[in-house]
């Protein structure tokens, strides 16, 4: 199951102990920072989290995969995400296979 931005404000409610208000209000604010920063072609590096870069892709061709048709992909920006080297850590800590 996802974590979504409901269980974000859920836990600012309980783990900080702020009203439900507020935490919605503080959990969109992050949220729109982290957009405006990002629609201007921004990075957005998040110390020991990682780091939301913005990419910008040329156009291409490409194939229409259900008629195989010949066509253009226009350009366009892309968002990727890194992973911090202390995420990285401790995603993997204790993992086998």
């Amino acid at each position: 199951m996802a974590y979504t931005k409901a269980s974000m404000i859920d836990a600012i409610c309980e783990k900080v102990g702020l009203p439900k208000r507020e935490s919605i209000d503080i959990v969109e604010q992050i949220f729109e920072m982290m957009k405006d920063s990002l629609e201007k072609g921004k990075n957005l590096k998040i110390s020991g989290f990682g780091s939301f870069i913005v990419r910008d892709k040329r156009s291409r061709k490409g194939r229409n995969p259900q008629t195989g048709e010949a066509m253009e992909i226009t350009a366009r920006r892309v968002i990727t995400f890194k992973p911090s080297q202390v995420l990285r850590e401790a995603l993997n800590e204790g993992f086998e296979e």
